[in-house]
């Protein structure tokens, strides 16, 4: 898919459409009707809604900074996924859409390409060692997690407070976390907490862990 003019303009706006509306009201008709112009007009540029999709995936992994020059690599790498989280924070949907795409972008792979030179060749890290760090790592290099436990049917705070005394009997460990600290109303990761600073704290330690292996000179020889 050519990167001409028509077809930039053409994907940023449907990232906006995308933005201001949900992904699930995206259609080729429905993108045609916000630009004012026939839905045969869009293909000119894009062979369907697919290729569009696509498209707004490169788009949205442009967004992300540029790989910071030479010095500390756990600092480069980390300020390339947080870079990242941002750019996903600011499109919701983009997550799912790259999530349900059966092949990876260019832009996508650029990304991930750039990334494991950063523990290649910035860190010194082994192949070996890079291939199980990025399994760690997960959807982290993108910025988002997966919630720690679903949400409850009535999560509201008198509803909350009701629930607690037979809830920490029979779960009295994940009442003792869930409550160390004070938690924010709107977030998601876990109920209420702070969802940067807990995916900068998992992130924090999978760097650490991954600086620790490489000067152990960890392998994966003998492991199943």
């Amino acid at each position: 898919m050519r990167r001409g003019g028509p077809l930039t303009c053409l994907l940023r706006a449907a990232v906006a459409f995308a933005d201001g509306r949900g992904i699930e009201a995206l259609s080729m008709r429905n993108l045609a009707q916000e630009l004012g112009v026939v839905p045969m007009a869009l293909y000119k540029h894009v062979a369907g809604k697919e290729q569009l999709l696509e498209g707004m995936v490169d788009v949205v992994v442009g967004e992300i900074d540029s790989p910071v020059g030479a010095g500390d690599w756990k600092a480069a790498v980390r300020q390339r996924i947080l870079s990242a989280r941002q750019a996903l924070l600011r499109h919701p949907w983009a997550s799912r859409v790259m999530e349900s795409r059966t092949r990876p972008t260019p832009a996508v792979l650029d990304y991930l390409n750039s990334l494991i030179g950063m523990f290649r060749s910035g860190g010194g890290l082994s192949a070996d060692l890079a291939h199980h760090v990025m399994h760690a790592l997960g959807s982290r290099v993108w910025g988002f997690t997966p919630d720690l436990f679903p949400a409850p049917p009535d999560s509201t705070p008198g509803a909350r407070e009701d629930a607690l005394p037979e809830t920490a009997a029979k779960y009295p460990y994940i009442v003792e976390i869930a409550t160390a600290r004070p938690h924010h109303s709107a977030t998601t990761v876990g109920q209420g907490c702070d969802d940067q600073f807990e995916f900068e704290f998992a992130l924090d330690l999978l760097l650490d862990g991954c600086e620790r292996l490489h000067h152990q000179g960890w392998t994966s020889a003998g492991r199943s």
